[in-house]
């Protein structure tokens, strides 16, 4: 076999989750709260939410964005939890509106490099590994929709 032969065949093989892998969201709000961090939200999705708490754009942006370099991220409270995570029913106060990143979770690329990442991710998240089954093609549409 030539060197070009093995490079095809290892292009070709399937990532570790290749049968699919569970998740069922259960809302806990586990995953919008934790250490600070980002989620990097563009123009559509900044307008949905305001759409969504009956804002305008600019209104929303002034209250709930902040600037980080070229890039922009929802605001967080000191603790790290996001600014759209009601702090008493621990829910997203705009759920159906929410960024790519946060409709995308768990199917991140952080969390499906390694067979351990994800289950670090099953540990911090308890719809990760139980529930409905995401095919192989779900998990890829999702993970390449942003890349976090």
């Amino acid at each position: 076999m030539n060197h070009s032969d093995q490079n095809s065949k290892q292009s070709k093989k399937k990532p570790w989750y290749a049968d699919g892998l569970q998740f069922t969201c259960t809302q806990c709000g586990d995953c919008c709260s934790g250490e600070p961090g980002f989620v990097w939200v563009d123009q559509d999705e900044i307008d949905a939410m305001a759409e969504a708490m009956e804002l305008s754009s600019a209104a929303f942006e002034k209250r709930f964005i902040r600037q980080v370099g070229t890039d922009r991220s929802l605001v967080e409270y000191p603790d790290g939890d996001c600014i759209l995570l009601d702090p008493e029913t621990r829910k997203c106060s705009v759920y159906q509106s929410r960024p790519i990143q946060c409709r995308t979770w768990p199917f991140w690329d952080s969390n499906l490099k390694t067979k351990r990442d994800w289950k670090e991710t099953c540990e911090v998240c308890p719809g990760a590994g139980v529930g409905k089954v995401y095919s192989f093609e779900e998990i890829e549409r999702a993970r390449k929709e942003k890349s976090v």
